[in-house]
């Protein structure tokens, strides 16, 4: 198609506007119930070095606070916040978060939580409404798109401050593009989500995937480059500063990815007991993680050996693939598990849209249920 469509017409209730009031009352609650301190969102703990009471922002004693906090401090202070990081490369790889989070409080730190949800929030509504005209252009529901607009990795990630809503949000715009063949553009976004979130990568490698087995390894090599180059300077740029590349799985405290397919899920038997396996892996992490995955590489790499290699079929198998060798300290950690699978959602919504897979749409929208589960926090 040579021409971009717009958006499906505006309708009066749509699952955008859904998730766009649903946040706006949850972020309004949480600044209620904390006597309106902005810093809720970013959720400080005991800081790493003497950045505790800077700015006459005391951290709250006996707490590490939460990932969202990293993002404060690299966009508070550019220069000097790596004493402020558990992991500063790789907090630090995320950069793009923090980056703009700065520049749109023009560097007020009193205006920097507002900025990092404003992001966020915005980031979020648009990856909604992008997905829902990809649902509508395959014969599906839009309202499907909720499964991804209320799926506990991004809407509690706004409440949050850490970088997923802006991650996908790009990513999503990234699919939409090349699902319209602006493949130039379509690099451009993927570039960006990297350097917001590494792990948007695999919307990259089945982007890439789609167009060389369609027959345009140029153009796959040519996307991948472009959308692998700016991260990679980043890292050697972040060599030259901290000493070390940001590629890993995690920050404090985190495990290496397991080569033992779903090891992070058996893994909490000898660490946690049994009592915690049901709790955090037969209730939680196998029916919300590792059956999904299951069966989105179950139908993609059936569908390429049957000469299936769509694009919603190579996001799907890119990622889904990664979840068998998702760290134990992700698996551990359920809100961290979540935050870690909005790629997974939007695949497994997407590919059950174009090829039909109704239960499959039906079964997605239990992902909303999960953020009961986080919510209360």
């Amino acid at each position: 198609m040579n021409k971009l469509r717009t958006l499906t017409h505006y309708t009066p209730f749509r699952p955008w506007l859904v998730v766009l009031l649903a946040c706006a009352v949850y972020l309004g609650a949480i600044f209620a119930s904390n006597d309106a301190d902005p810093l809720v969102f970013v959720t400080l703990g005991e800081c790493f070095s003497a950045c505790a009471g800077a700015d006459g922002a005391d951290c709250p004693p006996d707490s590490e606070g939460y990932d969202g906090q990293f993002a404060y401090y690299i966009a508070r202070d550019p220069a000097g916040m790596p004493d402020c990081l558990d992991a500063p490369a790789y907090r630090l790889q995320r950069i793009l978060l923090p980056a703009l989070a700065r520049a749109l409080s023009l560097g007020q730190v009193a205006l920097i939580p507002w900025a990092l949800v404003a992001i966020n929030l915005i980031a979020l509504v648009g990856g909604t409404a992008l997905l829902e005209d990809l649902l509508a252009r395959a014969g599906a529901s839009r309202w499907y798109a909720l499964s991804y607009g209320l799926f506990a990795g991004v809407f509690m990630a706004v409440r949050l401050s850490t970088t997923e809503p802006l991650a996908y949000g790009l990513a999503l715009g990234a699919v939409w593009l090349a699902a319209w063949e602006r493949l130039t553009w379509t690099a451009i976004l993927l570039a960006l989500a990297a350097l917001t979130k590494e792990t948007t990568a695999f919307f990259a490698l089945g982007i890439a995937l789609h167009l060389a087995l369609s027959g345009r390894w140029r153009t796959a090599l040519t996307v991948a480059l472009i959308a692998a180059a700016p991260f990679l300077a980043w890292q050697m740029a972040l060599v030259a500063w901290v000493g070390a590349p940001g590629i890993g799985s995690g920050g404090a405290l985190a495990t290496a990815f397991t080569p033992i397919p779903y090891g992070g899920v058996w893994q909490i038997v000898p660490d946690g007991g049994l009592l915690v396996f049901l709790v955090l892996g037969v209730l939680l992490a196998i029916p919300a993680a590792v059956v999904p995955s299951v069966w989105g590489l179950w139908r993609a790499v059936r569908g390429l050996r049957g000469g299936q290699s769509d694009l919603a079929a190579c996001l799907l198998l890119a990622n889904a693939a990664i979840m068998p060798f998702v760290p134990f300290s992700t698996y551990r950690e359920f809100l961290g598990l979540l935050r870690f699978m909005p790629g997974l959602v939007i695949a497994v919504v997407w590919y059950a849209a174009v090829h039909r897979q109704r239960r499959a749409l039906r079964y997605s929208t239990l992902w909303i249920v999960l953020i009961a589960f986080v919510v209360a926090g």
